[in-house]
């Protein structure tokens, strides 16, 4: 279950989506995330659906890495099908105990497990082919105008980054400590529900002592690079957009205008 996770885990490639820039991929993916959310009809979600699969194949990770990042969220995606299943009022297509499973709630259930998987798929693209430094210096310069008024933006992009940097790591050294006490005779699947609870704290105490050794040690190695936060810090890369960034926009508000003109008309 463990290695299923896939959050903040990067894969090196030079397809298009990896030579995107980062900002761009950025507010490529906000853009897409309000067309889920605003736009609720088949055809928008059919040409959705097929621009994120049409992407997962550009993005050159394999297609199995990309589609286990839906499997520790599927509870979440059949749970929330069968609340909007046997919670919706409308015409009654079947009755399951006091339960009624109606036209309306799996129309409405369809739309918001695949709104769901989608935007679970586009977030680990993201993830998957941008790199965590460059994916800090996207997130400081998109946070740089709010400067102004206060916003410490290299300081907030550091943080967002090191933490989803750590979540693959944190996920191994569970899965360690997990082995080890298992091999000491310690039972994490069987029992009732308490005993489960009660079995889990031989592992959270030694994680707990872990991650906060490792923020030790990074603190630590941050102070003896002289890292003394964003003021007159420079890039060793700077970021650029490029014509094929121009392209990726141009598509995207397209469609966009498309689905959203198609919407307006029906």
């Amino acid at each position: 279950m463990l290695s299923d996770i896939t959050i903040g885990q990067y894969y090196p490639g030079s397809s298009l989506l990896h030579r995107l820039d980062p900002r761009v991929k950025i507010l490529l993916l906000l853009a897409l995330m309000v067309e889920i959310f605003a736009l609720s009809n088949w055809t928008v979600y059919g040409v959705l659906t097929a621009l994120t699969f049409s992407l997962m194949m550009f993005s050159g990770v394999p297609i199995v890495m990309l589609l286990r990042s839906l499997k520790p969220l599927w509870w979440i995606i059949i749970l929330t099908f069968l609340i909007h299943l046997l919670g919706t009022p409308g015409e009654e297509l079947a009755k399951v105990w006091i339960f009624s499973l109606t036209k309306e709630g799996l129309r409405q259930g369809c739309f918001i497990s695949l709104r769901l998987v989608l935007l679970i798929l586009l977030s680990s693209l993201l993830t998957f082919t941008t790199s965590p430094v460059k994916l800090t210096d996207a997130m400081e310069a998109l946070l740089s105008p709010f400067k102004r008024v206060g916003v410490p933006a290299h300081e907030m992009a550091m943080m967002m980054t090191i933490a989803l940097r750590f979540v693959p790591t944190l996920i191994e050294e569970t899965d360690r400590i997990m082995k080890a006490q298992q091999s000491r005779g310690a039972d994490f699947t069987t029992g009732s529900m308490v005993s489960r609870v009660k079995a889990m704290v031989p592992i959270l105490v030694p994680l707990f002592l872990s991650a906060f050794r490792r923020a030790d040690e990074l603190a630590l190695a941050m102070e003896a690079r002289c890292y003394r936060g964003g003021v007159g810090r420079t890039q060793m890369k700077a970021l650029k957009v490029s014509s094929v960034d121009y392209v990726a926009v141009t598509v995207i508000l397209l469609m966009t205008a498309g689905l959203l003109t198609y919407t307006l008309l029906n």
